[in-house]
């Protein structure tokens, strides 16, 4: 009798629709040398391929429309600004159509040519295919040291696991994509949610090289806010800890004024002076105001839920694909 993995095998198409969501955010430079780049190393795969234009304000949206009138597996999602990144891939999963899903960078640090192996082993059964950066010399040692910190700390902090050195470039089965669809929270981490829904999942390894073009719209400020919206969006263990922490100090505190309390009637010491003072003030100051800020994140978080915007917001559409299914 086949076992449910081997029954998932067996559907598996011999030939698959592959949807390539492609954000793209001031990336004039790079989209001609991208799709130059996939017709190389995917030749004979049937592709649909999505970008998603987050309110470039370069020429970036121009050069899509015309490389999608020159071939129509092209399809242009224009967003009506900049939404960021997360919220490009999520236009992007929602208008891509087919039978396997690969999110990946325009700038080609995401080899198409990784695909073929990410498909091979979605042909034997697996519904998500993880591509691992296995050599990230590309990347600066600041970088590599940062996110390395990020992935451990978020693995202790979190109930999802995410796996080191894997970004958002990863096959997802359309069955995955479908349950990400119905996920309505407007402060999206694509790369917990990916691993959020679980589902069969493998990996393969592959060497990020360095961006053929332009410049990243990253900057360490923006990284921390990403890192920072992965942790508060799936854990709730910083709003834990701060009860701990308020009773440990609660019982230093205690202790100590049990001491003082000692000292003055077995010998008539006076009580601690200013200093002593200010410094308790200030640090039980220093201890209110973090758990307070550690709070506003999270209740921040539930405003923007409760607003209940979408994601995004689509300008128009290009590509005859898109624009058939509107009509």
């Amino acid at each position: 009798m086949m076992t449910a993995f081997e029954q998932q095998k067996a559907r598996r198409p011999s030939n698959c629709l592959i949807s390539l969501v492609v954000p793209c955010y001031c990336e004039s430079e790079n989209v001609a040398n991208f799709i130059r780049q996939v017709n190389t190393d995917l030749e004979g795969e049937e592709l649909e391929i999505i970008f998603v234009n987050d309110g470039s304000s370069d020429d970036t949206l121009e050069r899509m429309i015309a490389l999608s009138l020159e071939d129509n597996r092209i399809a242009i999602v224009d967003l009506s600004r900049n939404f960021g990144k997360e919220a490009a891939l999520s236009a992007g999963i929602d208008f891509a159509t087919g039978d396997v899903l690969i999110p990946l960078d325009v700038d080609l640090q995401d080899p198409p040519l990784v695909i073929l192996e990410m498909i091979a082993k979605w042909r034997e059964g697996y519904d998500v295919v993880n591509a691992v950066r296995c050599d990230r010399r590309s990347d600066t040692m600041a970088k590599r040291t940062t996110s390395h910190f990020f992935y451990r700390t978020f693995n202790k902090l979190a109930d999802v696991e995410l796996p080191p050195d894997v970004g958002d470039f990863r096959l997802l089965d359309r069955r995955v994509v479908e349950a990400l669809k119905k996920m309505p929270e407007r402060n999206r981490f694509m790369k917990g949610l990916f691993n959020w829904v679980g589902y069969s999942t493998t990996s393969v390894n592959y060497e990020r090289p360095a961006r053929i073009a332009g410049k990243t719209s990253f900057n360490y400020w923006k990284l921390w806010n990403f890192a920072l919206d992965g942790v508060v969006g799936f854990s709730t263990l910083p709003l834990r800890i701060w009860t701990y922490v308020g009773s440990v100090v609660a019982f230093f505190a205690l202790g100590y004024g049990l001491v003082i309390i000692v000292q003055t009637l077995l010998f008539g010491r006076s009580v601690p002076g200013y200093s002593s003072i200010m410094t308790a003030v200030l640090f039980f100051g220093g201890v209110h105001l973090i758990s307070l800020g550690i709070i506003g994140e999270y209740i921040g978080r539930v405003f923007v839920e409760v607003k209940d915007r979408p994601v995004y917001v689509v300008k128009d559409v290009y590509g005859k694909k898109l624009e058939s299914d509107n009509d």
